[in-house]
């Protein structure tokens, strides 16, 4: 896997990233950091990465499980450490599962699946944070 990161200059603490399979994503920093704030801050975008990360993994794995799952919705709230480096210190993870007669025990399976084996994003993060997470299926 590859990326580069380019600066844009003369725009103060804006930040251009291309993914190796060629997608671009823009940064910016807050304006008393030099920013416009006209993008998502980096650490934003890592927060964003775990919560895509194990939202696919749920979904992959209630699909597979022959679950009619019809929306998958993951709130992150996290806590910073108050010193440089500025790390993740605690991260609650929220699933709101969305379906036609699911089976709350195989939610909790797959988000906990998730969490203890396939999410590499979380796993990373929980070098540095306290990872927790609560559920709440929603029947539709």
């Amino acid at each position: 896997m590859e990326c580069k990161i380019n600066w844009l200059a003369g725009s103060g603490m804006a930040f251009m990233a291309e993914t190796g399979t060629g997608h671009i994503l823009n940064m910016d920093g807050a304006p008393e950091a030099g920013g416009r704030n006209l993008a998502p801050r980096p650490m934003e975008l890592m927060l964003a990465g775990a919560g895509g990360c194990t939202a696919f993994d749920v979904v992959l794995i209630l699909q597979r499980s022959r679950q009619n799952i019809s929306a998958c919705e993951v709130s992150l709230q996290a806590e910073r450490a108050e010193t440089d480096p500025k790390v993740f210190t605690k991260i609650n993870l929220h699933f709101t599962v969305k379906g036609k007669d699911l089976d709350p025990s195989k939610v909790e399976r797959a988000i906990n699946l998730s969490h203890d084996k396939y999410c590499s994003a979380t796993a990373m993060l929980a070098n540095t944070a306290e990872i927790t997470h609560t559920f709440e299926v929603v029947q539709s």
